[in-house]
């Protein structure tokens, strides 16, 4: 692992969930409340619990074993694994999880997009 994703991944591990929360609240404002984060990028594992506006009961996702495989041109993301408390949004889950979905070419982004894979390789 280079050096620079080494220090992302130190970061990431770092970052207070305070933070994350108040700043996904800011940018929520008026359509959700994050009331809950967690994110362990070893195990591969996010668990987030949302209030939508106007919904009474909280909206509980879990993802696991989430990676991006690819090469210099082209890369996908998968998602192994993904549950829900909502029935409609499991069946939403069903539908993407297990599938490779391409990541469209940006190339003002090239680099970035190349440091996120290297952070979110497969395990072998």
């Amino acid at each position: 692992m280079s050096y620079k994703a080494s220090l992302v991944k130190l970061a990431i591990k770092w970052t207070p969930k305070f933070l994350v929360l108040w700043v996904a609240n800011i940018i929520l404002k008026g359509i959700a409340e994050l009331t809950y984060f967690a994110f362990d990028i070893e195990t591969r594992k996010a668990y987030v619990a949302i209030n939508l506006a106007g919904e009474s009961e909280t909206i509980e996702v879990w993802l696991e074993n989430f990676y991006i495989v690819g090469d210099e041109s082209s890369h996908q993301f998968v998602i192994q694994q993904a549950r829900s408390n909502r029935l409609w949004l499991n069946n939403l889950l069903a539908q993407v999880t297990g599938r490779a979905w391409k990541i469209p070419a940006m190339p003002q982004y090239s680099a970035q997009l190349k440091l996120v894979a290297e952070l979110l390789e497969a395990k072998g």
